[in-house]
C-alpha cells in the first residue's frame, strides 16, 4: 500500500475560532479540542478513515450542522482526500453532506486556515420531527485517499489561500 498523507490536528487557535462559530455555548473548549481523536481506518480492509465528532452533535431534520473537525492532511501531490458520511448514518438518518462529496485537495493543507477540514451535515428525513445525534468520539464522516490525473495541456499555476471557493476565480 501506498502511504501517502498524515493527518494532523490544526492548532487550538484555530480550532477555537472555528469551532466557537457553530457551537457558540461551549464552555470548555480547550478540552473539545484535547478530545479530538485523528481519523483512523476500522479494519485492514477498510477503504474509509474515520472521522470521529469531537463533542456530542445533534442534527434536527431538515436542518444543517457545520462540524470543525479540528484534523488536517498533509497528503502527497497527485492524490485527494473525499469525504463522505458515514455510510450507516446516510442510511438511518438520511444524513449528507451539503456539498454532496468533500474534497480536500494537497494544498489544502499550506491554507490560511491551516486546512482545517470542517464538514457540513444535514439530516434530510422524511420523518417530521426526526433528530439524529452522533455521540463524542463516534464517527460520523469518513474520507478517502484517490489518485487523480490531469490534462496533457494542464497549466495550473494558481495559488490556494483558503477553503470554501477560494480557487473560484
Amino acid at each position: 500500500m501506498n502511504r501517502i498523507a498524515e493527518f494532523e490536528k490544526v492548532s487550538f487557535e484555530q480550532f477555537k475560532e472555528a469551532w466557537l462559530k457553530s457551537f457558540p455555548d461551549t464552555v470548555d473548549v480547550k478540552a473539545v479540542y484535547d478530545g479530538i481523536k485523528l481519523p483512523k481506518r476500522a479494519t485492514s480492509g477498510s477503504a474509509g478513515y474515520d472521522f470521529y465528532a469531537p463533542e456530542n452533535i445533534t442534527i434536527e431534520q431538515g436542518k444543517s450542522l457545520l462540524v470543525s473537525t479540528g484534523i488536517r492532511a498533509r497528503i502527497d501531490d497527485g492524490w485527494v482526500l473525499s469525504i463522505f458520511p458515514r455510510s450507516g448514518l446516510g442510511f438511518k438518518h438520511r444524513i449528507q453532506l451539503d456539498n454532496t462529496v468533500g474534497i480536500i485537495d494537497s494544498d489544502y493543507y499550506n491554507s490560511s486556515n491551516e486546512g482545517h477540514i470542517m464538514i457540513k451535515l444535514s439530516c434530510d428525513a422524511h420523518d417530521d420531527g426526526h433528530t439524529v445525534t452522533v455521540n463524542c468520539g463516534d464517527g460520523f464522516a469518513q474520507g478517502i485517499f484517490m489518485p487523480f490525473g490531469i490534462t496533457v495541456s494542464d497549466s495550473a499555476d494558481g495559488v490556494r489561500d483558503g477553503g470554501f471557493g477560494s480557487t473560484t476565480e
